[in-house]
């Protein structure tokens, strides 16, 4: 085989070829879609519960089509393009209590179905868009929005109701009804001199006091934003209570991208986000009674531990250290069923903690149930919102990461005892409680930290019932009468494919897709990388796949992966994002290099502290893992330690960039990948996270930046970038180029992508970047 072939391979989403055909040029693999495979994504299943709808595209059309399948046919057929819209619709319709009728929106009107006849009723037909069709008032009404207030529907008289008079700006200042002496002066003359006058005045009065006879309409209470927007409005089940959310906007300056590759043939700009530290917006949540006609703040101030400050601030002896309540943000409430009770799910907006709280809707007040606190940060599957809610009046539902992995709890909210139903080294990474609320449905790692296995659990605890048994990963959807799943499932060096199976232990799946991957593509032998661990220097397990040459084309040098995003898994047993790494990575060893892809410290699916182990310090455990692993290789498979590289992109690139700066003996070569050369100037939500805000806590981010160590540059360095980044500007890499050139440093260039974003679209690019590094390995790690 040819190196180029299988380079080219790397442009095209699952490009292959047949090692029997002649070797296929760059040029031949971007223009033919046969050589691509194709894999089904974002599957659901329709209202009847008969149907499965999923992405596919087999036609290697631009574009991806829907496409379904029966239960008693299993053969996938595309859906008609007109009906395509309300079939997505009604999947994002929302039941009734008693699942006979399904309220939805489509094409900007409210819509009912009836779904024992089959029957759809509109229910609006106007030029004004109305989302978030519900049932409500105890599935009497359906409620809607549209633009920011709440509308009713009642199904046994059809009338419309405004529900919520949301009002942009400050309420108006009272006229003052009161006059001078003067002014009544002579008021009193005209009256006293001219009868037209007062005739007009008594036929004004008389008309006055009869209107005031008049039963009058209930007028809506205005609720006044100010000079906040409308973020949330909730109501409760039984009509009574709208909980809403506010909010008053940062006033961040975001960045401008320059294009420089534009239609008209001048520079353009795109607008992106704004850099950490940046004024964040701030919320506030109200209740509006609509039985009392009042309005009220909910009382933040009353949350525990409001007030308390992060450990890091002791670094910072000179500060204030004044009293200040945290600004938090209150996401909900999830209301039990009958409407007796909510609960919210309240985060502080610097990371450290989350509430779960009881809110009583006639006071504000708020009452403890539970609170995870993290110096590091707060996070992991299923915590941040929204897996939470109710199994019955008494009892709640919620996941936490209190043992250092994210499990399930339940709450009895009468007794104030809190139960784990799951437990052990390993993360519930889905829950879904049923709808006979007996069970709960969940996906976790229990049995290898590289593979997503689906079960069933009672809510009462105990053994889970493992329905899935395929080694590898499932990512389930449930059948409205949850007697069936459909899910995708890989493993390593299988793309995914769609399968159905009834939802029971022991059930044999069926795969109703094959065409993950061409024929050309399955034509070579495609290696499944061995998941492994290493002993970090700390004596942590690290995790990750190891690609091996056969012992006559070991060449003796290696190359490290750094898997991107930080917080993602690439030491797994299913199909990797990754694919063009992936492939790469399987000509790197046909060419006798041995390849690691490290889930370094950072990485998910490991719990918590494997995820907060580069807080206030990126470039510490997740660089040591790095270097950890290339001495594994030395120690184990016999590779020179100064035949090594390393490469990775976004994430990857920023350690890649820190590995040739700060460990320069460990590091023969890099390339780095559209890089965070400083977090100062990367996004606010990411960042602030794990190294908090640059102004309060300057050692986290200087300790964490490349820029400042681009003086111990000793190998060669590869650096790429997309100039159109909106995600790592382009200015980024500029600043770290200036900082080389000013350092007079030698041994590194630059490659620029004049109209790529963060993420390449065009294949020349891929080809471009990819010759790049594979001739960077080839000429600093082959012995000379």
């Amino acid at each position: 085989m040819k190196r180029l072939t299988l380079l080219a391979l790397l442009c095209w989403p699952l490009a292959a070829f047949s090692q029997q055909a002649q070797p296929l040029t760059v040029e031949k693999i971007m223009r033919d879609p046969k050589w691509i495979g194709t894999s089904p994504d974002n599957i659901s299943w329709g209202i009847d519960g008969k149907t499965i709808y999923f992405n596919w595209n087999p036609d290697k059309a631009p574009a991806d089509s829907l496409y379904s399948i029966q239960l008693s046919q299993r053969k996938p057929v595309k859906t008609v393009p007109a009906s395509r819209t309300q079939i997505q619709a009604l999947q994002s319709g929302e039941y009734n209590q008693a699942r006979t009728r399904l309220a939805y929106t489509w094409q900007g009107d409210v819509w009912l179905r009836d779904l024992e006849s089959g029957k759809d009723t509109r229910i609006t037909q106007t030029s004004e868009l109305e989302t978030g069709a519900e049932f409500g008032f105890h599935d009497s009404r359906i409620l809607y929005r549209r633009e920011r207030n709440i509308y009713s529907w009642d199904l046994t008289t059809g009338a419309t109701e405004q529900l919520t008079d949301f009002v942009m700006g400050a309420k108006p200042a009272k006229r003052s009804e009161s006059v001078s002496d003067q002014e009544q002066h002579l008021k009193n003359q005209q009256q006293e001199l001219f009868e037209v006058l007062r005739e007009r005045k008594a036929k004004s009065d008389a008309a006055t006091a009869y209107n005031n006879h008049l039963p009058k309409p209930r007028a809506l209470r205005p609720l006044y934003l100010d000079d906040r927007s409308l973020n949330d409005a909730r109501m409760s089940p039984d009509g009574r209570f709208v909980v809403y959310r506010v909010f008053r906007e940062g006033m961040a300056r975001g960045a401008e991208i320059p294009t420089f590759v534009t239609d008209n043939g001048y520079t353009g700009s795109v607008r992106t986000n704004a850099k950490v530290g940046s004024p964040q917006s701030r919320y506030e949540s109200f209740v509006y009674d609509r039985e009392k006609d009042t309005s009220f703040a909910i009382r933040t101030l009353q949350i525990p531990g409001i007030y308390d400050k992060p450990d890091y601030v002791k670094d910072y002896p000179r500060r204030d250290t004044g009293k200040t309540a945290r600004p938090v943000i209150i996401n909900g409430p999830y209301w039990s069923e009958k409407g007796t009770r909510a609960i919210v799910n309240i985060r502080a907006q610097d990371n450290k903690d989350r509430w779960i709280m009881l809110l009583d809707p006639a006071t504000g007040t708020l009452t403890p149930l539970d609170r995870q606190r993290d110096e590091a940060w707060v996070a992991g599957p299923g915590i941040n919102w929204g897996s939470l809610g109710w199994i019955n009046e008494q009892t709640c539902w919620f996941q936490s990461e209190a043992t250092g992995y994210s499990h399930l709890y339940t709450y009895n909210v009468a007794t104030g005892k809190k139960t784990a139903l799951t437990s052990g080294k390993f993360e519930v990474q889905d829950a879904q409680l049923s709808r006979d609320k007996n069970h709960f449905y969940i996906t976790t790692n229990e049995v290898h930290p590289g593979e997503k296995q689906f079960y069933k659990l009672a809510v009462a605890g105990g053994k889970p019932e493992r329905i899935t048994t395929m080694g590898g990963a499932h990512t389930v959807s449930i059948s409205p009468d949850e007697k069936w799943i459909a899910y995708r499932y890989s493993n390593s060096n299988h793309p995914w494919e769609l399968y159905i199976q009834e939802n029971k232990a022991g059930a044999k799946p069926e795969q109703v897709t094959n065409l993950a991957m061409s024929p050309e593509f399955r034509a070579y032998p495609w290696r499944e990388a061995n998941v492994i661990t290493f002993t970090a220097r700390d004596k942590a397990d690290v995790y990750a796949r190891l690609y091996t040459p056969e012992t006559s084309k070991k060449n003796g040098a290696a190359v490290v992966f750094v898997h991107g995003a930080g917080y993602l898994q690439n030491a797994h047993k299913w199909w990797s994002q990754y694919y063009r790494e992936y492939m790469f990575h399987n000509l790197l060893t046909d060419l006798g290099y041995t390849v690691l892809d490290i889930d370094y410290r950072g990485s998910a699916g490991y719990g918590r502290d494997v995820r907060t182990g580069i807080y206030r310090h990126m470039g510490g455990k997740d660089l040591s893992d790095q270097v950890d692993g290339a001495k594994y290789l030395v120690q184990q498979h016999g590779i020179d330690p100064k035949r090594i590289g390393i490469y990775g992109g976004s994430y990857g690139g920023f350690i890649t960039l820190m590995a040739l700066f700060t460990e320069q003996d460990a590091f023969a070569a890099g390339a780095a990948l559209r890089s965070v050369t400083d977090w100062a100037h990367y996004n606010h939500g990411y960042t602030s996270n794990i190294l908090n805000e640059p102004y309060t806590d300057s050692i986290a981010f200087r300790r964490s930046s490349p820029i400042y160590f681009a003086e111990g540059l000793k190998g060669k360095l590869l650096m790429c970038h997309g100039m159109v980044d909106t995600n790592v500007h382009f200015q980024d890499i500029v600043r770290l180029t200036q900082r080389l050139i000013e350092l007079g440093k030698d041994g590194w260039e630059l490659a620029v992508y004049p109209v790529e974003d963060h993420g390449f679209t065009e294949p020349a690019s891929w080809t471009d970047e990819y010759k790049r590094i594979l001739k960077l390995f080839e000429n600093e790690l082959q012995r000379h």
